[in-house]
């Protein structure tokens, strides 16, 4: 009998839920201006890895939405595309980050209630 996670139906659901995720992370970090490389390391060093793969076209699409602006620049005899969030990128974080909180916090009371429901089943 096959298991969810050799279906390959967990890597999916964990796929679709890293997404959005995602999309907050980079955006709440690109509060502060980054390049591909400095982003990726940022993240990884709060524990949130992320491929070039992924990364690189989601900036992309970031800054096609005007939520990013970006500009060339030489630093360490290299051209380096630097990243930053925009005025509307701030706006949309700021209204991201309260649906977050608001799904969080859901999320944690459905979570005690299922965890309060299964130690009086187990009394």
């Amino acid at each position: 009998m096959e298991t969810t996670t050799e279906s390959g139906m967990f890597d999916s659901l964990r796929l679709e839920l890293r997404r959005g995720v995602l999309i907050l992370a980079v955006l709440a970090q690109l509060r502060q201006e980054h390049y591909g490389y400095t982003l990726r390391k940022a993240l990884a060093d709060e524990g949130l890895a992320i491929e070039e793969s992924t990364l690189y076209p989601l900036l992309r699409r970031l800054e096609t939405q005007g939520l990013l602006t970006s500009e060339w620049r030489e630093e360490e005899k290299r051209n380096k595309r630097f990243y930053r969030l925009s005025k509307d990128g701030e706006a949309v974080l700021a209204q991201l980050l309260a649906e977050w909180n608001g799904i969080n916090e859901s999320l944690h009371k459905i979570l005690k209630t299922e965890s309060e429901v299964g130690q009086k089943a187990g009394r």
